[in-house]
């Protein structure tokens, strides 16, 4: 495992972080029914080979962003035995629910519980957009993040970021912040705080963390056809994921990323690469292959979702990262299995349009309206669908 610098913290962290926001499941499906001892083997095989960053967060694997999930009760469970000792931990206050200066000392206290530790070392203030730091520091945000640091409860402060680029820099400039994680990979260089973002927080000593380096996977796995050919023809020994991550791991600015992953082959190979991605291992050659592929990727998907869940549940009960993958699986290949698999009350039809869904993106889509063109192309006649090709 190769480390870095994270920013004025001066702390070394792994290149590669554990994601806790996409474990294992128990059958059926329930994202709050966490398979504990898989998570347990995936999370503790990764310390135990390097990894020293655990990110999770207040609602992660819970029934909806206004509750506290399961994730963060199950990581303190993992992390017991010693292997606490051995990371540092990252989780979020829920910027939306805070109502009140006192509201932040009563999460980040029952944090602390959850997940059985007398500190947070890396405390980040949770997607944060222009509205929602404005609401935070009219409650006293930096004076809750400077006395939790003076009282130990924390170590560093800082902040993930799901807003428009015009908005990052005065969030940045706002306060003394140690780090903070941004939305990066190949395909979103110029998307919210984008390559502009990245390197101005480096450039004022933030230790940078990446998230969505694969884009919810789908720079992984089932590439298009023209986009792996692409790949192919480099003659680089390389899978998708090493090219998506080690694409990232060669920008100076970045410290580490976080990869929610969830079975053991991912664990390792994100390991193998993590150890190998040294300076200088992805040259210029490497790079006009990454411009190239974004050229042949399929001219972006339909729908921008990567599937991070945040939207749900819905109150209507529609499975709305399903009806986009199956809405973008599409126009890719001209079929709509999956979207088959989905029961009646799961599919597009169902959405009566509360636009809560719409309140939590990260992606800031127009979740609504964009289920209209799932209705439209992937339910005719809201009885038989269209006949797979």
């Amino acid at each position: 495992m190769l480390y870095r610098k994270f920013g004025k913290t001066g702390e070394m962290v792994s290149l590669l972080g554990f994601g806790c926001m996409r474990l294992p499941l128990l059958p059926g499906g329930d994202s709050s029914k966490i398979d504990e001892e898989s998570s347990k083997k995936l999370i503790r095989y990764a310390i135990d080979h390097g990894v020293n960053y655990i990110d999770t967060a207040y609602p992660y694997h819970g029934a909806g962003f206004n509750s506290a999930g399961r994730s963060e009760t199950v990581v303190g469970k993992i992390l017991l035995d010693g292997y606490r000792e051995k990371v540092r931990l990252a989780t979020k206050l829920p910027s939306w629910l805070i109502r009140s200066r006192s509201d932040m000392d009563r999460y980040l206290d029952e944090q602390l519980r959850r997940l059985e530790t007398d500190h947070i070392d890396f405390y980040l203030v949770h997607a944060l957009s222009g509205s929602l730091w404005k609401s935070v520091r009219q409650h006293g945000v930096a004076g809750f993040l400077e006395q939790a640091i003076r009282d130990g409860r924390i170590r560093y402060a800082g902040f993930s970021f799901h807003d428009e680029q015009e908005q990052f820099r005065p969030i940045v400039d706002g306060f003394d912040w140690s780090f903070c994680q941004i939305q990066y990979n190949y395909l979103d260089e110029e998307f919210q705080a984008g390559r502009k973002g990245l390197e101005y927080a480096a450039g004022k000593g933030l230790g940078i963390t990446i998230m969505e380096p694969l884009r919810g996977g789908k720079l992984a796995v089932n590439l298009p056809p023209n986009v792996q050919a692409a790949l192919n023809r480099s003659g680089k020994q390389r899978t998708p994921a090493g090219w998506a991550l080690e694409w990232i791991w060669n920008h100076p600015g970045v410290s580490l990323l976080i990869s929610g992953m969830n079975s053991m082959e991912q664990v390792k190979e994100n390991i193998d690469l993590a150890g190998s991605a040294a300076e200088g291992s992805f040259g210029e050659a490497d790079v006009r292959v990454i411009d190239h592929v974004k050229i042949n990727f399929y001219q972006r998907p339909k729908v921008d979702c990567t599937a991070c869940g945040y939207c749900m549940p819905c109150p209507s009960g529609v499975n709305i990262p399903g009806c986009f993958n199956a809405f973008n699986s599409f126009h890719l290949t001209g079929k709509d299995a999956s979207y088959r698999l989905l029961q009646p009350d799961e599919r597009a039809s169902a959405c009566t349009e509360c636009g809560i869904c719409e309140t939590h993106c990260p992606q800031t889509l127009a979740i609504p309206e964009l289920l209209k063109g799932v209705k439209e192309l992937l339910e005719p006649d809201l009885c038989n669908l269209r006949p797979v090709r």
